[in-house]
């Protein structure tokens, strides 16, 4: 187990995530595109047209070796991220959303070899800074890292619509465990005795369960253990939205159980994986 946890290899599950979504574009109606999502400012045909963004950007990137647009002065990552969407989505206004569909159709593929080509322990192209901004990340974490994007914009394509859909276990799961990789960087400012654990457990079908302890003066992925000192529990939909912001902090621990060491169960239901 390295200090992001265990490999977690998604590539096989583009193509079916993409099918997935392209199935649900296909099936909407023309008012469908109009409805607000839960991204602020932003409607189903905004939403997908972010995701055009992201294929397009990483094959501009990973692939071409193309440096982008540029940082303004003094401009955060956030920052940065917020004004380079929203460039692309206002332009994407202008495209149908047939033609939407035809573009990540047609690129998916592409995408696809890219991330077949790649040494899944070599550098990243991009660090995950929501796991670590101290150390460098892996290419499966950063591969994965894009998965979990791809999922979420497509579950908050789903509850605009009111259609359910891609939570089946073999392509949740993976979201979910990815996401727990941000743990050791959540607790990072809470020091404890060497072996001080902590645990993290989601419940349903794509649950699972994770442990992370001090060890060298920084937290890191265990196998679980006995008896953490802190211990969280929540269902898979609020995990996934609390990580992504979803829903609220204060939300997300109304529907949680945690036990032990509060100022540890507090900051667990913090977690973060997305830039924010």
């Amino acid at each position: 187990m390295t200090l992001f946890g265990s490999v977690i290899d998604v590539r096989p599950l583009f193509p079916r995530e993409r099918q997935a979504m392209l199935d649900l574009l296909r099936a909407l109606d023309p008012a469908d595109w109009a409805r607000p999502t839960i991204c602020p400012g932003w409607d189903v045909h905004d939403v997908v047209g972010h995701v055009l963004n992201d294929y397009m950007r990483r094959l501009s990137g990973s692939r071409d070796g193309h440096g982008g647009a540029v940082f303004a002065d003094d401009e955060t990552l956030p920052a940065y991220l917020a004004r380079t969407n929203d460039e692309f989505v206002r332009a994407a206004r202008q495209l149908s959303p047939q033609l939407l569909i035809d573009l990540l159709e047609h690129l998916g593929p592409q995408l696809d070899a890219l991330w077949a080509a790649r040494d899944l322990q070599a550098p990243a192209d991009l660090n995950v800074s929501w796991a670590a901004t101290d150390l460098d990340s892996p290419a499966w974490l950063d591969i994965g890292r894009e998965y979990t994007e791809f999922w979420v914009h497509q579950q908050q394509v789903r509850d605009a619509v009111s259609r359910p859909g891609a939570t089946q276990p073999d392509l949740m799961a993976p979201v979910l465990d990815l996401f727990a990789c941000a743990l050791p960087h959540t607790l990072r400012t809470y020091e404890r005795p060497e072996g001080t654990a902590a645990h993290l457990e989601v419940l349903g079908p794509a649950g699972g369960q994770w442990s992370v302890a001090r060890r060298g003066g920084r937290w890191q992925p265990v196998m679980t253990g006995d008896r953490p000192a802190a211990r969280v529990s929540m269902d898979q939909d609020t995990f996934w939205r609390l990580a992504t912001r979803g829903i609220s902090v204060e939300e997300a621990r109304a529907r949680s159980n945690p036990s032990g060491d509060p100022e540890l169960t507090a900051a667990m239901t913090t977690l973060l994986a997305v830039v924010a």
